[in-house]
């Protein structure tokens, strides 16, 4: 199949702009009404739900067609009426990326444990000192997870209104990867407190 059948330019009116859109369909399939509608409201910030894309004065419902199905072809000009997310639900969206900012630091702080402790499994300190080291790991995987924590508690006090979808889906995948993070603060501690029997069982075997 040739790559100039499965892509396609269409140019859409949406308020007082217009966009040229370029679509390539996935795996050699033709783009579709799905893959338009995604793009558009990337281009003009307009979110799926709130689209209604007009074709020759008609309005397309069948995300699953094709384009060409629907009798769109390379430079056809579509329309767009619908609104951005209201400022309202900007606000609350930004709020949610700043949370989403301070998980990813927490998280990556977690990271940094994860490689320490993998080294100090791997015999990377000196028996004596590997004790303290491992009250220190501890100690920072017990702060990330209150930061976690937080974090949950912030997202979960917010009040997001039934209509501001982009907000509520954003919630919902945040909640659901703080909630990973804090399953990965758990597994870390209890590394930590494993290899913590080790050394202590090593250290008793030495002093018999």
């Amino acid at each position: 199949m040739e790559m100039a059948e499965s892509s396609i330019t269409v140019m859409v009116t949406h308020a007082s702009s217009k966009h040229n859109i370029t679509l390539t369909g996935q795996d050699g399939n033709e783009p579709t009404l799905k893959d338009l509608s995604e793009t558009l409201a990337q281009a003009t910030g307009v979110p799926q739900a709130s689209q209604k894309i007009i074709f020759k004065g008609k309005s397309l419902k069948e995300m699953k067609a094709s384009l060409s199905s629907l009798g769109i072809k390379q430079g056809c000009k579509l329309m767009m009426i619908g609104n951005r997310n209201s400022l309202e639900e900007e606000a609350e969206l930004k709020k949610l990326k700043d949370l989403e900012k301070r998980m990813e630091k927490t998280a990556k702080k977690l990271e940094k444990v994860h490689d320490e402790l993998t080294r100090l499994k791997n015999g990377f300190l000196v028996k004596d000192l590997q004790a303290e080291a491992l009250d220190k790991l501890d100690n920072r995987v017990t702060a990330a997870a209150e930061q976690f924590i937080k974090i949950l508690e912030e997202i979960n006090a917010m009040t997001v209104p039934e209509n501001f979808s982009d907000c509520r889906m954003k919630k919902k995948g945040l909640v659901k990867t703080v909630q990973g993070f804090l399953a990965q603060c758990n597994k870390l501690e209890a590394g930590i407190s494993a290899h913590r029997a080790k050394i202590q069982n090593k250290n008793l075997a030495l002093t018999e």
